[in-house]
């Protein structure tokens, strides 16, 4: 019969920041700075002793409907085999048919399919990249961290050259500012500072229309940009078509859409140079799949935003060269830490992802549920609320 799914567990933690940061959208107003990162953890553990450990996330809202919505569907896991990855991701997509297949619905999933995959590598004994089928060990990487609005331009300077020593590759910086004159000062000075050779991207979080962001492509043109990131709002994809069109320098956005179609769309329309998926923002593993062998027929770049965790093995088992981003806010969750070295992040040798949540992470958990297999006696699958 093969193995079964015994137990499936959630747990919401509020992960503060060391420093609250700003980006583009805090100095239009638009947002408050952020302070903390809010994580959904699903842990699945099955009548074999296996277990695997996936995670979703939010910003500044959201992660209780996450996590309401996954209690509501993880019953339909129990007693099921682990390994069917793409089958139980439609059964339980399913599940809440009614609230549609992308946004918080699908976010929810995004826990539940990676802890899948985790559990499947682990079976394997193998990394997540090499189940996958790895085309390399390591991955380009780069810093984002240390280049929000809210710190000084010296700041800025002194973090990036810091990151560099570190064994980081490249440097991204904010700009999106309501004074575009503020922002090309802001760049020039870093660009000065790191020198001609340091790749160096920057990331605008949709806050130009399209003109202002089509006279800042051009205006720098000649600082030899890696990328400019989400010029536009996140779901103008005629606009992105437009300015990849209109500038040499290579657009970079797909972070903020939640759903398959959306990032399909970019793809199809030729708006972006580096498509940018999330995996707990596209739902999952599964769905991120799809999306970057369609990203790859293209013969277009990918680099995936935020959870390096997890994206260390996908960029490794994509056929193009990726960047992936270097922020460490979620690193205080896991026992394990990324190895980095000489402008790369090597794949974690480990079965799985090679995670696991660090005994500290307890003090940071806001609620738990849990989903076990029913007794003999035939009592249900319910949850277990509460702090476990």
């Amino acid at each position: 019969m093969g193995d079964r799914i015994e137990s499936v567990r959630f747990g919401h933690y509020a992960v503060p920041l060391a420093q609250a940061v700003s980006d583009a959208k805090v100095a239009t107003g638009r947002q408050r700075p952020l302070s903390q990162i809010d994580v959904l953890t699903c842990e699945i553990r099955t009548r074999d002793g296996l277990a695997g450990l996936g995670f979703s996330y939010t910003t500044r809202a959201g992660c209780r409907a996450q996590f309401a919505h996954a209690k509501e569907v993880a019953g339909n896991l129990i007693g099921q085999d682990p390994s069917d990855t793409g089958r139980l991701y439609d059964v339980l997509l399913w599940a809440g048919a009614s609230v549609g297949r992308s946004g918080v619905a699908t976010q929810a999933l995004a826990a539940v399919d990676v802890a899948l995959w985790d559990l499947k590598a682990k079976r394997a004994g193998l990394p997540l990249a090499k189940l996958l089928g790895a085309y390399r060990d390591s991955v380009r990487t780069y810093n984002t961290s240390g280049g929000f609005l809210h710190a000084p331009i010296e700041e800025v300077k002194a973090r990036a050259s810091r990151s560099l020593e570190e064994g980081i590759g490249g440097i991204k910086i904010k700009v999106g500012q309501p004074d575009t004159r503020e922002d090309l000062r802001r760049l020039a000075a870093v660009r000065e500072h790191l020198g001609d050779d340091v790749p160096l991207m920057v990331d605008a979080n949709q806050q130009w229309d399209r003109v202002t962001a089509l006279r800042f492509g051009r205006a720098v043109e000649d600082l030899g940009l890696v990328w400019i990131e989400e010029p536009l709002d996140a779901y103008d994809a005629e606009g992105h078509a437009q300015l990849a069109a209109a500038l040499d320098t290579p657009i970079a956005t797909g972070e903020m859409l939640a759903g398959v179609p959306e990032l399909v769309r970019l793809i199809d329309l030729r708006a972006v140079d580096y498509l940018q998926p999330d995996v707990p923002r596209v739902g999952g593993i599964t769905p991120y799949l799809k999306v970057v062998a369609l990203a790859d027929h293209a013969h277009l770049q990918v680099a995936p935003h935020f959870v390096m965790e997890i994206h260390v093995h996908l960029a490794a088992a994509y056929p193009r060269e990726s960047w992936v981003e270097h922020i460490e806010w979620l690193s205080p969750l896991f026992e394990e830490r990324l190895e980095i070295e000489g402008g790369r992040m090597r794949v974690p040798d480990r079965p799985g992802l090679g995670l696991s949540l660090a005994a500290r992470a307890a003090a940071w958990r806001l609620d738990t549920a849990e989903y076990r297999a029913p007794a003999a006696h035939g009592s249900s699958s319910a949850p277990s609320p509460g702090r476990l």
